[in-house]
């Protein structure tokens, strides 16, 4: 087993590392929109923008659906993995009735010809101000 960190990611917001490699396969942690080397909760969500108290100014789902898969392409070239052999794709949306559909559509022009196993998860809230995460698995 192997653990794998990268550089071109953002960093981790607990200790854990971004992926395991365990024999051919490759287990993504969860991983967000944050812009790599932003470190702040709220500065580096792409299409987020939040006053002093943490209240949301701007909000762009398309954005942040752009940049988690970004973000994911990133680790899975850093452990020798690509974007065409994931297997499994696990969603967690904070808020299911308003961006299921378009993340829906994104998703399709991303995964037109690799179509991995998917589940979709609606949950209350993340440890950063984010609206998804994913947590992947992918071959190597």
């Amino acid at each position: 087993m192997s653990i794998i960190n990268s550089d071109s990611a953002p960093k981790a917001v607990g200790a854990y590392p971004h992926a395991r490699k365990v024999g051919n396969l490759l287990f993504l942690s969860g991983v967000g929109p944050r812009t790599a080397g932003s470190d702040s909760n709220d500065s580096g969500v792409p299409g987020l923008k939040l006053d002093h108290n943490g209240n949301q100014l701007e909000f762009n789902f398309e954005a942040q659906v752009h940049a988690v898969f970004d973000n994911v392409k990133k680790v899975l070239e850093s452990s020798g993995s690509s974007w065409d052999k994931l297997v499994d794709v696990t969603v967690f949306l904070v808020d299911m009735k308003r961006d299921f559909q378009t993340f829906n559509k994104i998703y399709a022009e991303y995964f037109k010809d690799n179509q991995p196993c998917r589940t979709t998860v609606a949950i209350d809230s993340l440890p950063t101000p984010i609206a998804i995460e994913l947590k992947c698995i992918a071959t190597v």
